[in-house]
């Protein structure tokens, strides 16, 4: 006899990962050991830390910023992965995205030290090149190396590759029904059992507050979204973006409140969202349109906040609302 959706049952996991949390919601069987399913998910997480985070020094990215130019640096197929998809949206956005600011988030504070002023001076005098023109990857040997001096950050990807991650071994115990995700940043499996897909809220932007601007539904597809609300920093009387400009090797004055992208993965999503912010709604909407992204610019207008949709996933919501 075929078993049918009344057969599944929900399961809620999570645990620690990148100073936040993870989370799983997922459909499976009544008699599913939900313990090597927790287990999977925290080393597929923990392992995207130790390859690409800039707050141990032991990690794989760690190791090729202290690396000499020119020389070669092993690492792992996931970083490589990514460190390609980086540099790819690099690209297409016209540098926007940028994976080569670590000097400059570092120096603002945005990683394991505090602001340093002689460092935000050194790194807004910098004469940079983008990653994407001096970092090369070889994936057949698994390594990579710098061309000029280069520091790299993932803070703008990785933890969408996190999620990735997390629905990828979701799939690897046969699960197919589920919503995976890190701090915001989230990816649907197919659809509910019965046939719904999953209702995700896209946040005002507020940091007095939680709450939704609207909701969106997703099959298959992941959603992220950068903000200038949650994570940032207070200079005199103004406060500035966690989102660097690669431009200004500074945190962007003027900025969307918000941007969020629906993709195929979560990677993708993550890092046009931080391009389009980057971009803002005119500049990076058409960009948007020309690579086929559904986006949501919210933009603050006097006490409120303005929509601009790209995408018919967004047009539909917003006039819904």
């Amino acid at each position: 006899m075929p078993r049918t959706s009344t057969d599944l049952v929900r399961h809620a996991l999570s645990g620690p990962v990148m100073g936040t949390r993870w989370s799983a919601l997922f459909y499976a069987e009544t008699e599913l050991d939900r313990a090597p399913v927790r287990a999977s998910l925290q080393s597929a997480v923990a392992g995207v830390d130790a390859e690409m985070s800039v707050w141990k020094p032991g990690s794989d990215l760690m190791r090729l910023n202290r690396a000499s130019v020119g020389a070669w640096v092993e690492v792992p197929a996931g970083l490589a992965n990514v460190l390609d998809l980086g540099l790819a949206i690099g690209r297409a956005s016209g540098g926007a995205f940028d994976i080569g600011m670590g000097d400059a988030a570092r120096a603002w504070g945005f990683g394991p030290d505090k602001a340093s002023a002689a460092a935000i001076r050194a790194a807004r005098a910098a004469t940079r090149l983008p990653a994407h023109e001096v970092l090369e990857i070889d994936h057949a040997a698994g390594r990579a190396r710098k061309h000029a001096p280069l520091t790299l950050d993932l803070n703008g990807i990785a933890k969408g590759y996190g999620v990735d991650r997390l629905a990828g071994t979701l799939r690897g115990f046969g699960i197919a029904a589920g919503l995976v995700g890190i701090d915001g940043e989230l990816r649907a499996l197919g659809l509910h059992p019965d046939g719904r897909p999953w209702a995700v809220a896209v946040e005002a932007p507020d940091p007095a507050r939680r709450a939704p601007h609207a909701v969106l539904t997703l099959e298959d597809a992941a959603v992220a979204t950068s903000g200038d609300y949650r994570h940032g920093i207070t200079v005199g009387d103004g406060r500035l973006s966690h989102t660097m400009d690669p431009a200004t090797g500074a945190p962007l004055g003027a900025s969307p409140a918000s941007v969020t992208v629906v993709a195929r993965g979560c990677a993708e999503a993550d890092a046009w969202a931080t391009a389009l912010m980057v971009l803002g709604p005119g500049t990076g909407g058409e960009l948007a349109a020309r690579h086929g992204l559904d986006a949501l610019f919210l933009m603050r207008e006097g006490a409120g906040v303005r929509a601009h949709p790209v995408g018919t996933l967004f047009r539909g919501m917003a006039a819904a609302g």
